[in-house]
């Protein structure tokens, strides 16, 4: 676990609680490859991975948190449309 800065202490509990939020996670290297290859499977990371595996643990039993923001989109965002020639 990490101490919280000075300007985070003072920031409003609201937003210190949107913040991502890290953790350690043990597990058996068996159980790491196996996620690691579903994760590349699903072209996601195994930290995207197994967030979205507990996100949906937690819908299915009744539990994600109706304030729980969505997951961030990574990658590229997406191209602009290209302007028409003759219209500058």
């Amino acid at each position: 676990m990490t101490e919280d800065s000075p300007e985070e202490a003072r920031e409003a509990p609201r937003a210190r609680s949107r913040q991502r939020k890290q953790m350690l996670l043990r597990l058996d290297p068996a159980v790491h490859d196996a996620l690691a290859r579903w994760a590349s499977d699903e072209l996601r990371s195994a930290n995207a991975q197994i967030e979205f595996l507990l996100r949906r643990a937690l819908a299915e039993a009744g539990r994600l948190p109706g304030g729980a923001a969505p997951i961030p989109r990574r990658g590229r965002p997406p191209k602009a449309a290209p302007e028409p020639p003759g219209e500058e």
